[in-house]
C-alpha cells in the first residue's frame, strides 16, 4: 500500500516539477517579459529548487567517452559483457589509433570492480572507473533495480550475489587468464566469500582483492548504520521496510526495500548538511555561480537516484552481516548455484593478495571493520597483506574525489602492479 501511495504522490510531484522547471526558465530568460519582474532571479531560483525536489531521478549514465592513457586520449565504449537477471557485467573497451598506446593497454591488468548493491547505482563509482581506466582494463557489476525484474526470474539472495561474483571472476579468467578484484563498501563481504569458496574448491584464485570501506567485521567501531541494523529485530525490518512492487512495473509483486525509503534514510543521517547544500545552491543560482550550481546538480542527480533492493537480499544482508556477524565468526554457509551449502573459509585463500582501505572519518564502515580481512585471511604470507588508512577521508572520499586521486589510487595501482607479475609466471 505504501509503495502505491508513493507512486500516486510521485505522479502529482512530476506535474508540479514540470511546471516549476518551465517557470524557472521563463523567469531566467532575458527575452521573457517575466524576467523584467522584481525579484525575477529569486523566483527563478526558487522554482528551480522546487523542480529538483519534485522531479524523478532515474538511473544515471556513466558517460565515459574518453580517458587519458599515458598522455594520449583514447575512446571508451561501454557495453554489456554478461547479462544476468539481477546484474549486468559492464566492460569499458578502450580504442586508440596509436599503436604504442594499444600495445600498452593490451598488457595492462584486468580489474573487476564490484559495485555496491546498497541503494545507489553503479554509476556512483564513475570517478573510480575513470581513474582505473588510465592503467587497467575495467569491468564493473551493474546491479539492476529489483522493481524492473519480473517475478519469473526467481528470488535473489545474498548467496546469489556471491555466486554472481564467482561467475564474473571465472569469465574474466577465461578471457584474460586472471584478474584483480576491487570491492567498494557493501560487496567486500560477498566478494571475500566468493574468493574464499573458490579457494576452498582449489579453483584458480584472483591475483589480488582490494577491500574498500566495507563491513567485514561490523563489530569493530560501530557506526550509526551498524547501530540501526542491530537496534531492530530481523522481523522489524521485514514488517516495516519491505513492500510489494506496484502493478505498473515489470517486477510487479516482487518484495523489495523501496528506493524512496532508502533515500529518506540517507538524508536523515545528515539533514543539516543536505539543507545547507540546497541553500548554497539557491545562492549560487542568484549570484550566477554556474560552475558551483552545476556541480550541485551533478552530485544530487546521482545521490537522488536510488534503486529498489530485492527483499531477500536486503534481509539476508541485515542478518548475516550486521546481526549475526557470520563471516567474522566463521559460521557462514553459502548455497552454491546447485543449492548446496558450503562453509566460507577465508583462511583457505593462499593465492590472492589483499589490500584493505579505510577512511579515517568514515561514518558508514568504521575503522577496523575492513582491515579485519587480514585476520580472517590467515593463509596468506605477510607480503600478501597491505593496509591503507586515508587520513581526513570519509566514506566516499576513499573512492572518489581528490583523496582518491592523490592517496588511494596511487597505492592501489602499485599494489595491483606488484601482484600482477604472477599472471605471467603461473
Amino acid at each position: 500500500m505504501l509503495y502505491q501511495l508513493h507512486e500516486n504522490q510521485r505522479s502529482f510531484h512530476r506535474s508540479v516539477a514540470s511546471f516549476a522547471h518551465s517557470a524557472s526558465r521563463a523567469y531566467a530568460n532575458p527575452l521573457s517579459a517575466l524576467a523584467q519582474f522584481p525579484f525575477a532571479k529569486n523566483l527563478s531560483a526558487g522554482y528551480e529548487l522546487m523542480h529538483r525536489f519534485g522531479r524523478d531521478y532515474t538511473k544515471p549514465a556513466f558517460n565515459l567517452e574518453d580517458v587519458d592513457v599515458a598522455g594520449n586520449s583514447v575512446m571508451v565504449h561501454e557495453q554489456i559483457e554478461l547479462a544476468r537477471p539481477f546484474c549486468d557485467l559492464i566492460s569499458f573497451k578502450r580504442f586508440s589509433d596509436d599503436v604504442a598506446t594499444l600495445e600498452s593497454m593490451e598488457a595492462q591488468p584486468v580489474v573487476l570492480l564490484v559495485a555496491p548493491l546498497s541503494g545507489h547505482y553503479a554509476t556512483l563509482l564513475r570517478d573510480t572507473v575513470k581513474t582505473l581506466l588510465q592503467d587497467h582494463k575495467v569491468y564493473i557489476t551493474d546491479w539492476k533495480n529489483a522493481s524492473l525484474v519480473p517475478l519469473t526470474e526467481g528470488e535473489f539472495h545474498l548467496d546469489d550475489y556471491v555466486n554472481y561474483v564467482q561467475d564474473f571472476i571465472r569469465h574474466l579468467q577465461a578471457v584474460h587468464g586472471n584478474c584483480h578484484v576491487v570491492s567498494v563498501c557493501q560487496p567486500t563481504v560477498p566478494v571475500l566469500a566468493a574468493i574464499s569458496l573458490m579457494a576452498s574448491r582449489s579453483e584458480l584464485q584472483p591475483l589480488s582483492m582490494t577491500m574498500m570501506g566495507g563491513p567485514i567485521d561490523a563489530r569493530e567501531s560501530p557506526t550509526s548504520v551498524n547501530e540501526f541494523a542491530t537496534g531492530k529485530s530481523y522481523e522489524w525490518f521485514e514488517n516495516n521496510v519491505i513492500y510489494q512492487v506496484p502493478a505498473n512495473y515489470p517486477g510487479a509483486g516482487r518484495r523489495v526495500y523501496p528506493g524512496f525509503l532508502q533515500h529518506t534514510g540517507f538524508v536523515a543521517m545528515n539533514p543539516q548538511s543536505h539543507t545547507q547544500h540546497h541553500l548554497d545552491y539557491f545562492k549560487d543560482l542568484l549570484e550566477g555561480h554556474d560552475a558551483q550550481a552545476e556541480a550541485h546538480r551533478k552530485f544530487y542527480d546521482e545521490y537522488n537516484a536510488v534503486l529498489d533492493m530485492d527483499a531477500d537480499f536486503y534481509l539476508d544482508t541485515i542478518k548475516v552481516v550486521f546481526q549475526d556477524y557470520s563471516l567474522a565468526l566463521g559460521n557462514w554457509d553459502v548455497k552454491n548455484s546447485a543449492g548446496v551449502p558450503e562453509r566460507v573459509k577465508p583462511q583457505d585463500i593462499t593465492q590472492t593478495a589483499v589490500l584493505s582501505v579505510e577512511g579515517e572519518l568514515d561514518d558508514i564502515a568504521g575503522i577496523g571493520q575492513t582491515s579485519a580481512v587480514h585476520t580472517l585471511c590467515s593463509g596468506l604470507s605477510a607480503s600478501q597483506h597491505q593496509h591503507l588508512e586515508i587520513k581526513g577521508a570519509g566514506h566516499y572520499g576513499i573512492f572518489s574525489g581528490h583523496r582518491w586521486h592523490e592517496l588511494t589510487y596511487p597505492a592501489l595501482k602499485a599494489f595491483i602492479a606488484a601482484h600482477h607479475g604472477r599472471a605471467s609466471k603461473a
